[in-house]
């Protein structure tokens, strides 16, 4: 897809935008970027239901790729699919930029993996921040995986006057799993602690176990493994409108 506005009249009745990270590098240079199989797990589970997906990102363009995603266990099925995918592949090579997307509420449900990349652009990004607040003010499905859930900071609830996290069960990586992957030091903040100064609810659980939660149209998991879970439940929430 070109680097275009998306238009309401150009989406199906169901459609799923996945708003990725550009992200590609920590501060001091060591690559990171999105974490594929949190992409390509909720991805192909979207268009097996019969969802449209459309991938954004805050410049539009290639999406980078944490390299530790394409290695041993990390490299799900399902990411080694969607490698092998000329489809799928066009799309993180020619994502929409954020300011591309004019009608957030013609989407069933907007959806943010992870990758540590989206701690330095999509939480906070203002761009994103109106995306989510049109679509969740529209009733759709607001989900987000591991350290996707840092890009729902900037996202206000219905009435627009409150943050969207505020006092809402909320599921993120936590600072545990963090510290295990040795980039506690690394990250601009920790997860799990500002969420809880967001007014987020947490209750996390057992390292890399999957953990989901869903919170009205609001659908949250902790890490990779929780990805597939997640997507699973935001189609039910979809299911629910």
């Amino acid at each position: 897809m070109s680097h275009k506005a998306v238009h309401e009249s150009e989406l199906s009745k169901a459609a799923v935008l996945v708003v990725a990270t550009s992200c590609g590098a920590f501060e001091d240079g060591t690559p990171t970027g999105l974490w594929l199989s949190e992409l390509a797990e909720p991805y192909y589970a979207f268009r097996a239901a019969g969802y449209d997906v459309t991938i954004a990102s805050p410049r539009g363009g290639a999406v980078p790729l944490d390299p530790a995603s394409l290695e041993g266990e990390a490299a799900t099925p399902a990411a080694h699919r969607f490698l092998e995918d000329a489809e799928a592949n066009a799309q993180l090579r020619s994502t929409v930029p954020l300011e591309g997307i004019q009608q957030p509420a013609s989407y069933d449900c907007i959806f943010l993996p992870g990758g540590h990349g989206p701690m330095y652009d999509l939480a906070g990004d203002e761009r994103l921040g109106r995306v989510l607040s049109e679509a969740n003010a529209a009733g759709a499905c607001i989900a987000a995986v591991c350290h996707g859930p840092a890009g729902l900071l900037s996202a206000r609830d219905a009435s627009g006057r409150r943050p969207l996290l505020e006092g809402r069960r909320v599921a993120g990586f936590t600072a545990e799993e963090e510290r295990a992957v040795g980039n506690d030091k690394q990250v601009p903040f920790l997860l799990d602690a500002r969420l809880s100064e967001a007014s987020a609810a947490l209750s996390p659980g057992p390292a890399w176990r999957p953990r989901v939660e869903v919170d009205g149209n609001l659908v949250t998991g902790q890490n990779p493994a929780s990805a597939l879970p997640v997507a699973e439940a935001a189609l039910r929430a979809m299911g629910a409108r």
